[in-house]
């Protein structure tokens, strides 16, 4: 199993990748108050970055600051623009009682793919779909309403949606919370296998099985990046 390096964004010596975003000096605010605090760091591809602090420490605002969907304050982000981005949030977009089914979730993956807003999914984008769904073991929920599903049904289907974007970037905030040990080790065998393909994991995390198994740790604390202990 991995040691997480205590060094901030920095790959782990048996995984030298290129430096995928740099984050010079960004600071950025919620609701009015700063949050994050001159934050520099490199995230790297082919890895898994694990994002940790204690709740309220800035990690959710960090990881939206790399979605691009959450504008900084001061500083800059550098090689956002033009990367196909997957994020996956602590609570789905997507309101329980709305009518769609677990694959409809996940097809939405695909939409930034498509060649205009109203295209339908080809037969191509059917399979990756089905295939992202069959990797997070959801493939037979597939039909059925996602408002039904359990808590950690819906947290693998929307993975497997993120999966299905087939993106360079792909950020998660607690992909594993709540679940249990053998769903998480499954997130976490998938999300391996995502860095191994070369795609940039980001992983905001309280799961010290994750952050073991991490090939970087950025760690946050009161929205400043500082060494994290072992």
């Amino acid at each position: 199993m991995r040691t997480p390096s205590n060094r901030p964004a920095q790959a782990a010596p048996d995984r030298p990748t290129p430096v995928v975003v740099r984050l010079r000096q960004v600071s950025a605010e919620y609701d009015g108050e700063r949050v994050l605090h001159g934050i520099s760091a490199e995230v790297r591809s082919g890895a898994i970055t694990a994002v940790t602090g204690a709740n309220g420490a800035g990690k959710s605002t960090l990881l939206s600051v790399l979605a691009g969907i959450h504008r900084p304050i001061a500083g800059e982000v550098d090689g956002l623009a033009g990367r196909p981005v997957a994020y996956v949030p602590q609570r789905s977009a997507v309101p329980e009682h709305f009518p769609v089914t677990a694959r409809d979730v996940a097809s939405m993956g695909r939409w930034p793919t498509l060649r205009h807003r109203w295209a339908r999914l080809d037969a191509r984008d059917r399979r990756i779909v089905d295939a992202s769904l069959d990797r997070l073991d959801v493939l037979p929920l597939a039909p059925r309403s996602f408002g039904e599903l359990s808590g950690g049904q819906r947290q693998r289907v929307l993975i497997a949606q993120a999966l299905a974007r087939e993106a360079e970037l792909l950020l998660l905030d607690e992909p594993t919370v709540g679940l249990d040990l053998a769903a998480g080790r499954a997130i976490r065998a998938v999300l391996r296998a995502e860095a191994d393909r070369g795609a940039t994991v980001v992983e905001v995390t309280h799961d010290p099985l994750a952050v073991a198994e991490a090939d970087a740790r950025l760690h946050l604390e009161s929205g400043h990046l500082v060494p994290a202990l072992r």
